[in-house]
């Protein structure tokens, strides 16, 4: 059975809506898209750290508790686990405050097994950090040499603005690996001070990787891949509650479609079908409304099961 590696952050996010905290639950940007393939019945495993703290075992617990193999989660001794603060906005949109110890304690990294076939998501600042970095580059490696797709979701906040010249090499090198990359408008402008989809993939994507996935919120997704192949795709409408998950859910719906059209790298490679990218991204948009439907991060457990059982959204 193929499986979903993902490696990144862990935060607690504590949400507040008018100025007023109303959850807190268990986040990060690709901690977010691993538990909600989980929940629709993907093998998956998480690779991070927390500190080793009654929030780092919240999480941790949340991990088991949702089916995730935890089993390459570290328990930093010399720090506590991060927390976020997000305040949602009238159209239920999220501004953050980060609150972040940094470790003096680097742990013996393990991998877990890799095969042909699987899928590995990685993305946001965890992707790039200096600190992190040399994790990462040795699953991405690893990824690389055993045949794995290998999914980026840029994901660079408006915060880290000021890191990109820093951090620029370990950027082109993460979509040198990639075999698919998604990134918002938000973050192109961010990083390539550009916004048009068709000038972010031809001037700075294609180059490294064809394949590319443009999100802009409520406006129409749009696809680039092998042969010229250009898709777009509208977003409904949806009442949200939270928009915070939203990206994150939208990559856990298009590794699961991956995963439902049994596409291989060998067939990417090869080039997909026009059928088979409206099959992956009709779930991202599946999985993104129903993230927003919540005030938590992922996808509903009643979902999950629609999606475990075959019926379907």
């Amino acid at each position: 059975m193929r499986k979903v590696i993902g490696i990144g952050e862990t935060v607690l996010d504590i949400i507040f809506k008018d100025n007023r905290p109303v959850e807190a639950v268990p986040g990060g940007s690709t901690f977010n898209s691993i538990v909600s393939l989980s929940r629709a019945g993907v093998r998956t495993v998480f690779v991070s750290e927390t500190g080793n703290d009654r929030v780092g075992g919240l999480i941790r617990d949340f991990l088991r508790q949702n089916g995730v193999d935890d089993s390459y989660m570290h328990a930093t001794q010399d720090a506590r686990s991060p927390i976020s603060l997000a305040f949602l906005d009238s159209d239920n949109n999220a501004d953050y405050v980060f609150y972040r110890e940094k470790g003096k304690d680097r742990y013996d990294f393990s991998l877990p097994e890799i095969e042909a076939d699987d899928i590995v998501v990685f993305g946001s600042y965890y992707a790039v950090n200096p600190d992190t970095r040399p994790h990462v580059r040795q699953l991405l490696e690893t990824a690389r040499r055993k045949g794995a797709i290998v999914y980026y979701d840029v994901n660079f906040r408006p915060s880290h603005r000021h890191d990109v010249m820093r951090v620029t090499p370990n950027l082109i090198e993460n979509l040198e690996f990639a075999d698919i990359v998604r990134g918002s408008r938000d973050d192109f402008s961010v990083i390539y001070n550009k916004e048009d989809a068709d000038r972010v993939y031809s001037s700075e994507i294609s180059f490294y990787c064809k394949r590319m996935v443009f999100t802009d919120g409520p406006h129409p997704v749009r696809i680039f891949a092998d042969g010229g192949l250009r898709l777009q795709y509208e977003v409904a409408a949806t009442d949200t509650v939270s928009t915070i998950g939203a990206g994150d859910n939208f990559n856990a719906g298009l590794v699961y479609g991956l995963l439902r059209c049994g596409v291989t790298r060998a067939e990417l490679y090869a080039g997909l079908s026009a059928d088979k990218w409206h099959e992956m991204t009709s779930h991202a948009l599946a999985f993104s409304a129903e993230c927003c439907k919540d005030i938590s991060n992922y996808i509903s457990p009643e979902f999950g099961q629609r999606m475990i059982t075959g019926q379907g959204f």
